[in-house]
């Protein structure tokens, strides 16, 4: 390794209390720099295949290119120097969970695998590092070192070899076991550097709990992520560390002037974000920059004069920052960073090819196989896909699924299916030019639902079913309905009395408030995933299949998809 690391703490956090700085301007040091360099990234989401979404605009020309791949992100790291002094690099969340296929068939072992290869120093954890729980993110962490050979309990190791775990340490010092002050993992890692020593703190968003399935985050509670990095900055001067860089699974986004036509991952206009922006505004002046995530958007920003990072998702930009730091005493001078693009035209570096072609081989008989076909493009929510009102065609197909596999009565005897957008991982791309139907494979699908959620069949009220529709707008978050039911809202009224109730139809009867309907929702809307508590009170709960087994079904009786009409939801001024 190019390097050792001084320190591993796992921090018990009991100073919580400590007052923030939230009015403390951050003002950067002076002294002669010696240059120490981070690369960093975030929401990676183990897209190893080049193949998998992944475009991005070049920073120069606008021009919308092919980046991403692990073969070709290893490459570019070593290009920008990550076996060099002084380098290191870090992620800020979400390296795994919501994976496509080569990742997710095997727990996500292969992404941690790449993570170890490419030199991974930290990783602050994220939302979906949670999405199997505690003692699946501590596999990920320690590997066999927690017995056996490291495999996981129900699969075991699928491609025959033992599971060693991450070489770089997961940090999150937010996250601590319930009702105590005694961490999850590390709080944070120091390292040596030319210049002296730095830290890098890790976290999560505090709300994770409202986005990922209550069994995952069971047992933990998730502390103000302002507070908690303040209360570290004491025990960090002890240790004599004076160079702090958050790596924070928290984000926002720019919007670029329509005028100039794209987005450059280098600017920082029009910011909006205001979660992290309240974060970073509380922290210790002696942070000296954040690595954040979560929202899959590039930017370069100061915020009140600290540099925020932000280098989109699925690996396909390098965020190279530079802290030039006063050798002599520690403090940093300035701070800059700059969004490469993982381009595509680069050789694929061997080690990332070996690790790849390893995992297809078991993965890609099972991810070629052709379930369906369609004949234009089931878009889903998050590439642009959904309507004025919310709707998306990707979303309507997964919900008619979803509805179809529960309608029968010893299934569950559903009249209605709501689907959460945020499951809804990708979309399903049309781009024959003769008209003819384009195949679909299992990968595809798994691509779009690898989250394996189980069907759930609950029995709720007319007046659950409209306050579910209401909460909508309380969560920020528009359900994605079976063809069974249409409902009309209107955007101007006030939260709390958008759904006109008269609108609630399934199969074109209106909703009767005292009557009862057997609703299809997934295992995690169930349990009051995404904000919506309404879900947890209905009644006569009945498990059913995985979402993805429902989805492929689908797809094998109904093919060739058409995209559905957008008119199930009306949204009116």
């Amino acid at each position: 390794m190019k390097r050792t690391m001084l320190v591993l703490v796992a921090v018990a956090l009991a100073a919580v209390a400590a007052a923030p700085t939230a009015s403390a301007q951050f003002t950067p040091r002076q002294g002669k720099p010696t240059v120490v360099k981070l690369l960093s990234f975030n929401d990676f989401h183990g897209h190893l295949e080049a193949n998998t979404p992944g475009r991005i605009n070049d920073p120069v020309t606008g021009v919308s290119v092919p980046a991403g791949g692990a073969e070709y992100f290893a490459t570019h790291m070593k290009a920008l120097g990550s076996e060099e002094k002084d380098t290191f690099v870090v992620a800020a969340g979400d390296m795994i969970g919501a994976t496509p296929l080569l990742s997710g068939l095997f727990h996500d072992e292969p992404t941690i695998e790449f993570l170890n290869l490419i030199g991974t120093d930290s990783v602050g954890v994220g939302n979906h590092e949670f999405d199997e729980g505690k003692n699946e993110l501590l596999r990920m962490q320690f590997g066999n070192q927690l017995g056996g050979d490291g495999c996981h309990p129900v699969d075991g190791c699928q491609d025959g070899t033992p599971f060693f775990g991450s070489m770089f340490g997961y940090l999150a010092a937010n996250v601590v076991l319930e009702g105590t002050k005694n961490p999850l993992l590390p709080s944070y890692e120091i390292f040596e550097t030319s210049a002296g020593k730095i830290a890098f703190i890790g976290e999560t968003l505090e709300n994770t709990p409202l986005i990922v399935t209550p069994s995952g985050v069971a047992g933990l509670d998730f502390l103000d992520e302002a507070d908690t990095a303040n209360a570290l900055i004491p025990e960090l001067r002890a240790q004599r560390v004076k160079t702090i860089v958050l790596l924070l699974h928290q984000g926002g986004f720019q919007n670029a002037p329509y005028s100039r036509g794209f987005q450059d991952v280098n600017a920082c206009e029009n910011f909006r974000g205001p979660e992290l922006v309240d974060v970073v505004n509380r922290l210790d002046p002696e942070i000296d920059a954040v690595v954040s995530g979560h929202t899959h958007a590039a930017y370069v920003c100061r915020i009140n004069g600290r540099l925020v990072t932000g280098a989109s998702s699925f690996g396909r930009l390098i965020t190279s920052v530079e802290l030039s730091i006063n050798a002599r005493s520690g403090d940093v001078v300035s701070t800059s960073a700059k969004n490469n693009v993982v381009t595509q035209t680069v050789a694929k570096d061997p080690a990332a090819s070996q690790l790849l072609a390893h995992y297809k081989g078991f993965a890609d008989p099972i991810a070629s196989r052709v379930v369906g076909s369609i004949t234009g493009s089931l878009l889903a929510g998050r590439d642009g896909g959904d309507n004025a009102a919310g709707e998306s065609t990707m979303g309507d197909v997964i919900a008619d699924a979803q509805l179809e596999a529960t309608k029968p009565a010893d299934f569950g005897g559903a009249v209605v299916a709501f689907m959460n957008p945020g499951g809804i991982r990708g979309s399903l791309i049309y781009t024959r030019t003769d008209g003819q139907p384009q195949p679909v494979t299992y990968g595809e699908l798994f691509t779009v639902q690898p989250f394996s959620n189980t069907l759930v069949v609950k029995t709720c009220t007319g007046a659950q079913i409209e306050a579910l529709l209401e909460q909508q707008f309380v969560v920020n978050r528009i359900l994605q309905v079976s063809n069974s039911f249409r409902y009309s809202y209107s955007a101007s009224a006030p939260v709390g009395n958008k759904v006109d109730p008269a609108s609630i139809k399934i199969d074109g009867a209106t909703v009767v408030p005292t009557s009862a309907y057997r609703v299809t929702m997934n295992s995690f809307l169930a349990d009051g995933g995404d904000g919506f508590t309404v879900f947890t009170q209905c009644t006569n709960q009945l498990g059913g299949e995985v979402d993805l087994d429902a989805l492929v079904r689908y797809f094998e009786k109904h093919s060739p998809i058409a995209p559905p009409p957008l008119v199930r939801i009306t949204r009116l001024p």
